[in-house]
């Protein structure tokens, strides 16, 4: 997952005082939260459903108590990266649970947050696979608006409670945005690291494989939007997986496979930081 249980109580830099007011969530209020309008339908269509309508009820009664809900921003990935730019997705678990952390960006943390150890683990094998410093920050913002997805599958959290909001409806809509993702890009990476998010390979590649729009309508192949995906697996980036075989994070070499992928497909992609 995403919200590290070695990274609950953060060591925040000198810039974020300890008084500082803790971004959270302060009202269930969808309507309001920014995105770019290529993912509007998928979204509309959820909150109308029985299961967002839902999830609704649970976070706002959540609220409601007095819990402590991260990020302030849930759908920030949404904001940062339009669907019709997505050839990447990383995808986490749960956002991270302690203050100052989760910013609506899987693994991501905002400069001046002490880097969580999975996100060190991340830029430790970029290090290793691609030879590109290590950052001194934790911030993935810059990725996000290169076309990296950085979605979790749980979307709010309470704090110090991980996965505290898990199996409450997020899963649908972030499984209805994957396929949208599946279904309209003509080339996208999947990194899938830990069970949690390699159990989405097999709908990511039944909805790349389904009949594109317009297949039914007489249209010539050549004439269609054809899609590929390259869905790469290794454990989870936590120091409980991430040396663990069979599959160990670091040594995956995921950043090198997704750059060449991409160059093949006439997209040239580059991990900087």
């Amino acid at each position: 997952m995403t919200g590290d249980l070695f990274a609950h109580a953060p060591d925040v830099a000198m810039n974020l005082t300890l008084n500082a007011a803790v971004p959270r969530l302060t009202a269930w209020a969808p309507q309001d939260w920014p995105v770019q309008a290529d993912w509007q339908p998928a979204l509309t269509a959820f909150w109308r459903s029985p299961q967002g309508m839902d999830l609704a009820n649970f976070v706002q009664a959540r609220l409601a108590s007095g819990a402590v809900v991260y990020p302030q921003h849930p759908l920030w990935a949404l904001q940062l990266t339009p669907l019709s730019q997505v050839r990447v997705v990383i995808l986490g678990q749960d956002p991270y649970h302690g203050p100052h952390q989760a910013q609506g960006l899987s693994f991501s943390v905002a400069p001046g947050v002490k880097i969580p150890p999975s996100l060190r683990n991340i830029f430790k094998e970029l290090q290793r696979d691609l030879g590109q410093a290590i950052p001194a920050h934790g911030s993935l913002e810059a990725w996000a608006k290169r076309g990296v997805l950085l979605l979790n599958t749980s979307l709010t959290v309470e704090d110090g409670l991980p996965a505290s909001h898990a199996k409450r409806g997020w899963e649908q809509l972030t499984d209805a945005l994957l396929a949208e993702v599946a279904r309209t890009s003509p080339a996208c990476v999947y990194l899938l690291w830990g069970a949690h998010a390699q159990a989405k390979a097999e709908m990511i590649e039944r909805e790349t494989a389904a009949q594109p729009a317009g297949a039914f309508m007489g249209l010539r192949d050549s004439d269609l939007q054809q899609r590929e995906a390259l869905v790469l697996k290794a454990n989870h980036p936590s120091p409980l997986s991430a040396l663990r075989p069979p599959q160990p994070f670091i040594g995956c070499g995921h950043f090198s496979q997704a750059k060449r992928w991409l160059a093949e497909k006439n997209q040239s992609f580059e991990w900087d930081l």
